[in-house]
């Protein structure tokens, strides 16, 4: 099998691309900086040169390949303007399927968000649940799948969606701030800590993926991929502090000034392209139930996460620990 890998110069992206090149696969990334993208020449990927905006580019990164792995997204960042997120997350999905049936790709496999579905008010939430964006960047990922749906009918390619829950592992950056957090022993827990929390390990998650790849059942259908353990906030928590040596948190603070001081924040921060040290959406973190039954992808295509939250937690840890990331 010949796969292209987009985003492969990020955490989920170059997890996936090693991971097909050690099953046997030949991998192909596009990247815009060969400089940054050295590290997967060196595992045995091919680079392509473009931009996930240019038909160009990816005219020639999708020539010869049989299955399209499309993970390149604009994540949450301040001072990036809305249009691109539109033009990353939403038309380049389009441009990228167009491509690929150009070339005679067989399958495409785009890689979304559970945050589509928004707050989920009677959890566990199954694919067919309410989707109730919240943000940009959740409403442009939900327009990349609509688009994603209607190109691929267009062109006859198949296509697979896939919605991850929150993805950890070694290297992950997403998720440091909690690990960090807690292993310091400077986490605040705002809330009750009593919402639902699902998170997806990376070696499971890469394993759904090749299953969306390969299965013939898969074809044209959406699947929520994610750990098989749901924990609430406070477990999660405690199971961290537990695994890093440490005390869990035990102060508890109300959430509605720390949100008011995160508008604040964002007011003043991201109009000039400044992070903000609080926003809004962290503040959610502790507020959103996230827990997602992942029947449909076990049943249909045999999806079955085999790394338990704790075994998952303590590699990353250990990886962490490993890499002065503590």
């Amino acid at each position: 099998m010949r796969a292209l890998v987009t985003g492969a110069t990020g955490f989920t992206g170059g997890h996936l691309a090693r991971a097909l090149v050690a099953r046997g696969w030949e991998v192909r990334a596009l990247v815009r900086d060969a400089g940054r993208a050295v590290a997967l020449q060196d595992a045995g990927i091919e680079l392509s040169i473009g931009d996930l905006r240019n038909p160009t580019s990816l005219a020639a990164a999708t020539r010869g390949i049989d299955v399209v792995f499309h993970i390149a997204a604009v994540y949450r960042q301040a001072g990036v303007a809305d249009d691109v997120y539109s033009a990353v997350n939403a038309i380049a999905v389009r441009q990228v399927i167009e491509a690929a049936a150009a070339n005679g790709v067989r399958r495409v496999v785009h890689c979304s968000t559970v945050g589509v579905h928004g707050d989920v008010e009677h959890p566990p939430a199954n694919e067919d649940a309410p989707l109730r964006p919240g943000d940009v960047y959740q409403a442009t990922k939900l327009r990349g799948e609509e688009l994603a749906r209607d190109t691929g009918a267009r062109t006859g390619t198949e296509v697979v969606i896939v919605r991850p829950t929150g993805i950890f592992g070694p290297g992950d950056r997403r998720l440091l701030k909690l690990f960090r957090g807690v292993a310091r022993q400077r986490f605040p827990m705002l809330g009750s800590g009593r919402i639902y929390y699902h998170l997806t390990y990376i070696d499971d998650l890469v394993d759904g993926f090749v299953l969306c790849a390969t299965q013939a059942a898969a074809a044209n259908r959406t699947y929520i991929l994610a750990g098989a353990e749901v924990t609430t906030l406070n477990e999660l928590v405690a199971v961290i502090a537990q695994l890093a040596g440490v005390r869990p948190p035990w102060l508890y603070l109300p959430v509605f000034p720390f949100w008011l001081a995160g508008a604040a924040c964002e007011a003043i921060c991201v109009p000039f392209g400044i992070e903000p040290p609080i926003y809004r959406r962290r503040v959610d973190f502790y507020t959103k139930s996230r827990a997602f039954d992942i029947t449909r992808a076990r049943t249909e295509i045999g999806y079955a996460p085999a790394v338990s939250l704790r075994d998952g937690i303590g590699r990353t840890l250990e990886w962490y620990r490993a890499h002065g990331w503590l």
